[in-house]
């Protein structure tokens, strides 16, 4: 089964102030990845699914 789309988290990284981005498979893995960088007072996540584009082919 090929898949159509991927999720990525966007998060701050709150031990280095920066903004950091983890690209998943499953919407799951992304859930759990996110409630973990948004656990602290300061920290936060977002996730975006994202459409795989079929890579150049060629010529």
């Amino acid at each position: 089964m090929e898949t159509t789309q991927y999720f990525e988290v966007t998060y701050l990284d709150t031990d280095c102030g920066r903004i950091r981005a983890e690209a998943f498979d499953a919407l799951a893995d992304a859930e759990r990845f996110a409630s973990r960088q948004a656990a602290g007072e300061h920290g936060w996540a977002t996730i975006d699914a994202v459409p795989v584009r079929e890579s150049r082919k060629a010529a």
